[in-house]
């Protein structure tokens, strides 16, 4: 396996033409589309198919103010925001335990690649167990973290403020955000609402529980479930939860109904083994959702049914996520195996199968975040992936002809 890692990163060097599907490289794709042979919509698609199979590895320059910590503190979680202008990461450190930080993607430019990241005194030596951003103030103005108890502390709920990261001068007139903490045994997922039937609300999935709390009142919601609650997401238009459990069981939380009615539970939909993710597409007709015996499957939610399979990705009991980007027709995933996975969401093509830097092991595992917008609304389109001390940047190859590159902007 490792010999086999070795080759095909030598082959991500070398290799700058690839193709994603046979018959379809770029010349004949803009050969196909003159000719009248694709409509827009898939020459679009097929286009940046070919531009995320063009992707090339460079390695991120980090700055800090303690560069000493860059170089022992091992990456364990990365998290983009809405705008692609920050990552949250979560790092272990050698002392034991986790810190925070927030890297500045703005600098996110070839060639240099680099990026800055502000830290903060918030460490904690207990497991981080799930991570998302949440728009209290406004949008993403607070990280909220789910922590594991750890002998005799429980564990707990924490909203921190991003403008901690930023120091007083940087910040400008922006007020420090609300710091709070809600004390949440045993908490294995988390998710934040931008529902407006659920405003200022989080959710927290327990051990056969759901539960939802609203961080202005304090007011709190629980709803019991058969297994623990391991992935979770709202959906912003309809008033519902959406759940994965351990035991593969998926379910929605009707927002409206109380947890003591009958009917809370909105659609039930079934995996063979536990769910790690799930996600729930654009327009609320289907969800995505993987689980540990490695299958990723899109349900159709009216129908109840299994209507794709994206095949390769590797998984026996790690809790991994999935990132799906309905904007790029694009779904990416990281595998036991440490490979990281691009599939065609329209037809569960794998597109492309990138190889981890490091050897492969439970410790090496990559955290990645991919965007269309790296660094901002003017930032280029990537995939960052960070393992160990290192974060690297696969940025959209040069190579790419003009014409593609026009027709992206049109």
């Amino acid at each position: 396996m490792e010999s086999r890692r070795l080759q095909l990163l030598q082959q991500e060097d070398r290799q700058k033409k690839k193709i994603t599907r046979m018959g379809f490289n770029a010349s004949s794709i803009l050969r196909k589309k003159q000719l009248g042979f694709l409509n827009i919509t898939n020459y679009c698609r097929l286009a940046h198919e070919l531009r995320v199979s063009c992707m090339e590895r460079r390695k991120v320059e980090i700055q800090s103010s303690d560069p000493s910590a860059l170089a022992s503190d091992q990456f364990n979680f990365i998290l983009a925001d809405t705008s692609s202008d920050r990552l949250f990461t979560v790092n272990d450190v050698q002392i034991g335990g986790s810190k925070y930080g927030i890297i500045n993607l703005q600098g996110l430019k070839a060639p240099t690649f680099k990026v800055h990241m502000y830290e903060n005194l918030y460490f904690t030596n207990r497991k981080v167990n799930s991570v998302c951003w949440a728009s209290l103030n406004h949008l993403d103005s607070h990280i909220l973290l789910c922590l594991m108890g750890l002998a005799e502390t429980p564990g707990c709920a924490t909203l921190l403020p991003a403008s901690l990261f930023v120091s007083n001068h940087q910040a400008g007139t922006d007020q420090p955000g609300v710091l709070c903490s809600f004390r949440i045994p045993g908490a294995w997922s988390c998710a934040w609402s931008l529902n407006t039937q659920a405003n200022n609300c989080f959710s927290t999935g327990l051990s056969r529980r759901v539960l939802l709390t609203n961080v202005v009142t304090g007011h709190r919601q629980s709803y019991g479930t058969n297994s623990d609650v391991l992935a979770q997401q709202f959906a912003v238009k309809t008033p519902l939860l959406f759940n994965g459990c351990r035991s593969g069981e998926i379910f929605a939380i009707d927002l409206r109904s109380p947890s003591q009615a009958k009917g809370w539970k909105a659609t039930h939909i079934f995996h063979d083994s536990a769910v790690t993710s799930v996600r729930v597409l654009k327009e609320e007709q289907y969800v995505m959702a993987s689980d540990m015996a490695g299958k990723i499957k899109l349900w159709d939610l009216r129908a109840t049914k299994c209507v794709r399979q994206y095949e390769g990705h590797v998984n026996e009991y790690a809790y991994l996520p999935l990132h799906v980007h309905e904007e790029e027709g694009i779904l990416v995933a990281v595998g036991q195996d440490c490979y990281t996975r691009i599939w065609s969401l329209h037809d569960a093509h794998l597109l492309r199968t990138i190889p981890s830097p490091y050897p492969t092991s439970k410790a090496n595992i990559p955290s990645v975040a991919f965007s269309p917008r790296l660094g901002g609304p003017q930032g280029a389109p990537g995939l960052l992936m960070a393992v160990q001390q290192d974060l690297y940047c696969f940025s959209y190859s040069s190579f790419c002809p003009g014409n593609l590159e026009e027709d992206r902007w049109e």
